[in-house]
């Protein structure tokens, strides 16, 4: 078990590293110096040297990124060059929006998903199962941000049970902030749980066919007790996957939703800082998602070790 967690660990910051050149070259090649673009098409040459030499933008590309990779583990992300604050306080502020509301997401995702994939593929063939497909096929082909303006136009403008946009911030309480998010969440929930429920119908439906089931089920148990005591387990492998891909794309690819409630998230963070040409807070944010999502997939990869006995004794 202890060399498993040791490849997987060298596999994480190998991730990590690759990641973090990819990123900071990326952002480099993209055109346009940020120093002119701050000061205007009209700024003296010296001026904007000044300025580039404030900003730390004179050094070579090998220092500039040493100095942002060192700075990342030392917790210090550096200072934007807009907002002249640190980046790392700025993510922060962002972060308590943005990860709630992937958590929130991701809650209701798998509560939907887990009960409707196991209620479709112990009907299968038949009007239950029918429904649920049907359901998963239009919340696939539906965007989510068509989803969230139902959801306003419904529960926001109609009903008046929840607020159209904004966030009031935790400090209002906690009710009233997780309130704010209910319609962000199941706007980014319901594409999602189409997803999985489809997977989790799929993976069931190839379980129930082995032989292990047939030989539950000839020992006198039922149908609804094999699945949950044998059937549910074994089909998790593939869901957790999804379940892992799902958070980090619900932590990352929020942007859209948070343009459209207005949330003071990572995913207007980055849209702001791009249009700004805040290269130094885009790497940042880039790098700590790209984290997220690689943190999240070896935590994946220990689920499986967990779920699966047969991938606990190969480890």
């Amino acid at each position: 078990m202890l060399g498993y967690l040791t490849k997987r660990l060298v596999s994480l910051l190998a991730s990590l590293f690759v990641a973090s050149v990819v990123i900071f070259s990326v952002v480099e090649v993209v055109p346009g110096d940020p120093a002119a673009f701050m000061l205007g098409m009209n700024a003296r040459p010296d001026t904007i040297a000044a300025l580039r030499a404030e900003l730390g933008l004179d050094g070579s590309v090998v220092e500039r990124y040493l100095a942002w990779v060192g700075g990342m583990m030392r917790g210090d992300f550096g200072i934007s060059y807009t907002y002249r604050t640190p980046v790392a306080d700025m993510i922060a502020d962002r972060l308590w929006v943005s990860l709630p509301l992937a958590l929130f997401a991701l809650t209701l995702t798998v509560v939907i998903a887990i009960p409707a994939g196991l209620f479709a593929a112990s009907r299968r063939g038949r009007a239950g199962d029918y429904s649920i497909v049907g359901a998963t096929q239009i919340g696939i082909a539906v965007p989510n941000f068509w989803f969230a303006m139902i959801l306003i136009l419904i529960f926001a403008i109609q009903l008046r049970w929840f607020s159209a946009g904004g966030f009031p911030g935790w400090q209002d309480g906690f009710w009233t902030g997780l309130k704010a998010l209910v319609l962000p969440a199941v706007a980014l929930a319901l594409p999602q749980a189409a997803i999985l429920t489809r997977v989790m119908r799929s993976s069931l439906i190839e379980v129930l066919g082995e032989d292990f089931m047939r030989t539950a089920r000839a020992k006198g148990l039922s149908s609804g007790a094999a699945i949950w005591r044998h059937g549910l387990r074994n089909a998790l492998i593939p869901v957790l996957t999804i379940i892992g891909l799902q958070f980090a794309f619900l932590l990352a690819g929020g942007i859209i939703i948070e343009q459209v409630f207005a949330l003071p998230g990572l995913g207007r963070l980055v849209f702001q800082a791009i249009s700004q040409r805040d290269l130094i807070v885009v790497e940042s944010v880039v790098m700590l998602l790209v984290f997220a999502v690689i943190m999240t997939n070896f935590l994946v990869d220990l689920a499986y070790v967990a779920v699966d006995p047969r991938l606990r004794r190969r480890a």
